[in-house]
């Protein structure tokens, strides 16, 4: 549910749209590409529309054909009416505004020029090309980059993306900033990537309440001013949700002394002075009001502030083991895919992850980034090769692809509560440092009580990473930690993550992250 949002887009203007899961902004993208209708309010679009959303619903059958075609229909109409009327142009009577009218469309639409668009777009963004490829066989980030490339090629008046580097390497992001950055229309993007706030946004709608409960415009480009604006502000919405509780306190503790001496302390003695004992006691009870009623008037009312991450103390793998011990060996890895095609094989190598150790892997789409970090964690059996792991040694895995169940009623602290009876049978979890879901803050107790289906991306991924924590791991793997993350969020985990005691080893592709832990040792895939 979204409220209070008043907005206007025009051509030429790239707004991003920020905020913590769950607060409104694929709604908010939904309402502008016309997909649900406001119960109150308007949403007013002049022009055609392209919209890529986080998820593609595949038809039986469908191919990357279908889609390409799909995506041009407009264009090819386009093209078609052009022809047509210049076929039955009548020089004498015929109006040459209208013909001009119907030519500039077709030349903004590029109607000449869609197919090699189509052709770069899907080369670009290391999509599929093969026309007869079935999107069903495809993967989620491979259907995502097969559909953004089409969008990209219909050249809509307005572009609504989300989440659109969550399935791109660099050199897709940095394809599709330029084409953002030179496109015609409008376009809006609901996003976690820093980085690309700062190259593409031309302001930033922060869906996330503010003190007065409204959701805040920043007009100022770039992700950097937008951080130090909402920092500064959330440092006076804490200061001030202090001051009011500490002065909630005091009302509560001179409630408490008043009522005290109505019952005791300043009465005279039982027996004497009856009729000055109530005229006393009325006096009392009226003082005592007037001074709640003027500290509640002067008090104002101030929501509690946003929570931030609460990071458990991860532990070491250290008592007991020699501390050249790596808790993770692996050795002359490969994994083999479909057709006998290997998704990763380094032969010679080692990968080794020690206690405390940090470990960067980065690359190209389809480089098997995902597939080392699986086969790291030991959720991918190596094909050849060897994997050793310390004994005792808990583990943590937040996969790209989630973990948690999504068919049934099951609610977030179900799939905690059955994680955890899981781990305590295989003796993979000490319960002395099983980390509560609520301790961590990434959730509200609200959002754990629903059934998971009924989360956003986002939520699901938290409540992915929450069951990576559940355990208190040794090492943590983490894949593409920043997708569908809020920017406030992964700013958090970055800074834990630095300092953290256990093992951590990240793929990413988030450019900004790569920055952040810069001098982690990286392996280049």
């Amino acid at each position: 549910m979204i409220a209070d949002v008043t907005l206007r887009v025009s051509s030429g203007q790239r707004l991003a749209i920020v905020g913590e899961n769950g607060s409104g902004k694929t709604t908010l993208l939904r309402l502008l590409s016309d997909e649900l209708v406001p119960m109150s309010g308007a949403v007013r679009v002049v022009g055609t529309r392209s919209v890529v959303a986080q998820e593609l619903v595949v038809a039986p059958g469908q191919t990357v054909g279908d889609l390409v075609r799909e995506s041009l229909a407009e264009v090819r109409r386009a093209a078609a009416d052009l022809e047509d009327a210049a076929a039955s142009f009548d020089h004498g009577s015929g109006s040459l505004s209208d013909f001009a009218s119907i030519l500039a469309r077709t030349e903004h639409l590029g109607a000449w020029d869609a197919d090699r668009r189509v052709g770069v777009a899907l080369s670009r963004l290391g999509a599929c090309r093969e026309a007869d490829r079935l999107l069903e066989t495809l993967s989620v980030g491979e259907r995502f980059r097969v559909r953004l490339a089409c969008r990209l090629a219909e050249r809509a008046d307005i572009l609504l993306l989300d989440e659109p580097t969550n399935h791109l390497d660099r050199a897709g992001i940095d394809f599709l900033t330029r084409e953002l950055c030179a496109w015609g229309g409008a376009v809006v993007i609901v996003t976690h990537d820093r980085q690309l706030l700062d190259d593409v946004a031309t302001a930033i709608l922060d869906l996330d309440p503010s003190v007065d409960g409204r959701p805040v415009l920043y007009g100022q480009p770039g992700y950097v001013g937008y951080r130090f604006v909402k920092n500064q502000a959330l440092h006076r919405w804490r200061q001030r949700f202090r001051a009011e509780t500490q002065r909630a306190e005091q009302l509560a503790r001179r409630l408490d002394l008043t009522y005290e001496g109505l019952s005791d302390e300043w009465r005279p003695p039982k027996g004497s002075q009856k009729n000055r004992r109530a005229t006393r006691a009325r006096t009392h009870v009226k003082a005592a009001d007037r001074l709640v009623e003027k500290l509640k008037a002067e008090a104002v009312d101030i929501p509690p502030p946003p929570p931030a991450l609460h990071f458990p103390d991860l532990p070491a793998m250290r008592p007991g083991w020699d501390p050249g011990s790596p808790v993770v060996d692996v050795r002359n890895p490969r994994v083999d895919g479909e057709g006998g095609r290997a998704r990763i094989d380094l032969p010679g190598a080692r990968i080794m992850v020690p206690p405390s150790g940090r470990l960067l892997l980065t690359g190209v789409n389809g480089a098997g980034k995902s597939t080392l970090l699986a086969a790291l964690a030991g959720t991918v059996a190596l094909d050849r090769g060897y994997r050793a792991v310390l004994p005792d040694a808990r583990l943590g895995v937040v996969a790209q692809e989630g973990s948690v169940r999504r068919g049934d009623d099951a609610s977030g602290f179900d799939e905690y509560a059955a994680l955890a009876l899981r781990l305590l049978e295989r003796g993979a979890l000490d319960p002395e440092q099983l980390v509560p879901v609520a301790f961590l803050g990434i959730l509200s107790e609200e959002d754990l009580d629903r059934p998971v289906k009924e989360l956003s991306v986002g939520q699901r991924r938290r409540l992915d990473l929450a069951c990576a924590l559940l355990a208190a791991p040794h090492v943590l793997f983490l894949d593409e930690p920043t997708n569908h993350l809020s920017i406030d969020l992964v700013d958090d985990l970055t800074r834990a993550l630095r300092v953290t005691p256990a093992a951590v080893v990240v793929a990413t592709h988030d450019r900004r992250m790569q920055e952040d832990l810069h001098d982690w040792p990286r392996l280049e895939l």
